[in-house]
């Protein structure tokens, strides 16, 4: 079992920046992680893919609505993952998630383990 956590949410204003953390604990080095991601679910939509870093290699992807915006990295002894979001939009209020994946940090891979989530808020 892989247990994550997420912190660094909160309320900000357009513009601004927040950095979001996933550590991941548990049977990290048995379940073999190759990639983690970042999803976002806002109220009354459906659950969207943000980005994904290859676990070994640091090899990131981003939706395109976060491009240039957002950049996802690790640290591989803390088994944290991170998203820093700058120049933040209304558009980008959600609860945010992070998610193990034994194969893929893409959008259409298959993730097993899922943090809590944390609220982010931007207002205008």
């Amino acid at each position: 079992q892989v247990q994550l956590v997420e912190s660094g949410g909160g309320s900000v204003q357009a513009g601004e920046s927040l950095r979001l953390s996933c550590a991941a604990s548990g049977d990290t080095y048995l379940y073999g992680m190759g990639g983690m991601g970042w999803f976002r679910q806002a109220a009354g939509k459906e659950r969207e893919f943000v980005g994904g870093i290859q676990w070994s290699g640091g090899s990131t992807n981003y939706a395109d609505s976060v491009k240039g915006r957002f950049t996802i990295s690790r640290d591989k002894r803390a088994n944290t993952e991170y998203l820093q979001m700058n120049r933040l939009k209304p558009e980008d209020s959600a609860v945010y998630y992070c998610a193990a994946s034994r194969w893929s940090w893409t959008s259409g891979g298959v993730y097993d383990y899922w943090g809590q989530g944390t609220q982010v808020t931007v207002s205008s």
